[in-house]
C-alpha cells in the first residue's frame, strides 16, 4: 500500500511539473516580445496626446514615453482617477511634463471640447495614440444615443482624430512623420458579418460580444481610410491588437451575467497566462517609436510585428470608406 502511495505521490510530482514548466514557456510565448520598450529612441521635444492613459496600458505606455523625455498629454474621463495616474507617470517617468485634458469619448460634446482645448493650448501633436476602451458592458448608451461600445471606441475616437488631425500634419517635416496610433484587437475577428450599418447602435439586434468585435473591426477600418486619406502629407496610421491583457477593460466580464461563478478557476488560469499592462504595451510602443515602419502607414500590428486581420471585412475599403461616411453624419449632426 505505502509503494502504491508512493508512486501515486511520484507521479503527481512528476507530471505537476510538466505542467507548470509547460505553463510558463506558455506564459513567456504568449506575453510576446518586449521590442517596443527595448528602442532607445528619445522624444525631447515631441508632444504625444493618449486616451485612457490614467490606468493599465494606456498608463504603462505614457510613462514609458514620458521618461523618453516626451510632453505627454493624457486625455481621461475620471478627473479622480486621471490625477492619480498623474501622480504615478510623474514619480515613475521622472518627467513633470505630464499634463491632463478631460475627455470623455461617449459625450461628443466632451470630445469637442477636449479636441478645442488642445488646438488652442498646442502648435503640434507629434504622436495621437487612441488607446481608451470599453468591452462588453451592458447595453448602455452614450450621451448621444450611440451604443456605448461603438460610440466609445468608435464615434469618439473618430471625431477626436478628426478635429486633431490638423495638429498632427503640422509635425511633419522632411526628418520627422507624426504617427496617429489607434488600438483595436483580435476581437475584430467576431464580427463575422462586418459592420451591420443598418443597426450601428445594435438596437434591433443587441449581443454585447458582437457590438465589441464591430466597434474594434471599425477601429481597423478607420486606420485603413484615415491612412489612405493621409497620403502625401507625411502622417503615418497604424491599427494594432496589444493581446489579451490583465486590465480593467474586462471588468464587465467578471462575475455577474456573461460569465458566472462557473469559469472564475478559468479566469484565474487566463491572469496568469495572458499578458501583463507592461507586455500588452510593447505594441503601441513599437508602433510609435519603431523607425523602421515609419512610412507603412495603414498596416495592422500584433506582437511588435506586421499581423494578418482575422477577417476579410477588416480589408475592406469599400467598407472603410462607408463606415467613414457614415460617422461624418453622425458625428456631425450632434454640436455644441
Amino acid at each position: 500500500m505505502s509503494d502504491l502511495l508512493e508512486g501515486i505521490e511520484t507521479s503527481v510530482v512528476y507530471y505537476g511539473g510538466i505542467l507548470f514548466v509547460m505553463l510558463y514557456f506558455l506564459r513567456l510565448w504568449l506575453r510576446g516580445p518586449t521590442t517596443g520598450s527595448d528602442n532607445t529612441k528619445r522624444l525631447d521635444g515631441k508632444v504625444v496626446v493618449i486616451t485612457g492613459a490614467n490606468t493599465g496600458i494606456g498608463k504603462i505606455t505614457a510613462t514609458d514615453l514620458a521618461k523618453r523625455g516626451a510632453r505627454v498629454i493624457i486625455c481621461c474621463r475620471d478627473m479622480k482617477r486621471a490625477n492619480a495616474g498623474l501622480a504615478d507617470i510623474k514619480a515613475e517617468s521622472g518627467n513633470d511634463e505630464v499634463e491632463i485634458v478631460q475627455l470623455d469619448l461617449a459625450s461628443l460634446r466632451s470630445v469637442r471640447q477636449a479636441a478645442l482645448k488642445l488646438s488652442r493650448k498646442e502648435e503640434k501633436i507629434d504622436y495621437l495614440i487612441n488607446n481608451a476602451g470599453v468591452m462588453m458592458c451592458p447595453q448602455w448608451k452614450t450621451e448621444d444615443g450611440f451604443d456605448m461600445q461603438m460610440g466609445t471606441n468608435h464615434f469618439g475616437h473618430f471625431l477626436f482624430t478628426e478635429l486633431l488631425t490638423p495638429l498632427v500634419k503640422k509635425a511633419a517635416t522632411e526628418d520627422f512623420t507624426p504617427r496617429i496610433v489607434i488600438l483595436s484587437s483580435l476581437a475584430h475577428g467576431g464580427a463575422k458579418e462586418g459592420i451591420s450599418f443598418d443597426d450601428i447602435n445594435f438596437e434591433e439586434s443587441f449581443q454585447t460580444m458582437q457590438a465589441y468585435s464591430q466597434s474594434k473591426l471599425a477601429n481597423i477600418l478607420h486606420a485603413k481610410e484615415l491612412a489612405r486619406r493621409l497620403e502625401g502629407t507625411g502622417v503615418s496610421v497604424y491599427a494594432l491588437h496589444p493581446g489579451v491583457i490583465a486590465t480593467e477593460l474586462g471588468r464587465h466580464l467578471k462575475g455577474g451575467k456573461i460569465i458566472g461563478w462557473i469559469l472564475t478557476p478559468v479566469l484565474g488560469l487566463m491572469s496568469f497566462l495572458i499578458k501583463t499592462p507592461f507586455h500588452g504595451a510593447q505594441t503601441t510602443l513599437y508602433c510609435t517609436l519603431e523607425d523602421s515602419i515609419e512610412k507603412d502607414s495603414g498596416k495592422y500590428y500584433s506582437d511588435c510585428g506586421v499581423a494578418k486581420t482575422s477577417t476579410k471585412h477588416a480589408e475592406d475599403m469599400e467598407a472603410a470608406k462607408k463606415l467613414w461616411d457614415l460617422s461624418e453624419k453622425v458625428v456631425n449632426r450632434h454640436s455644441l
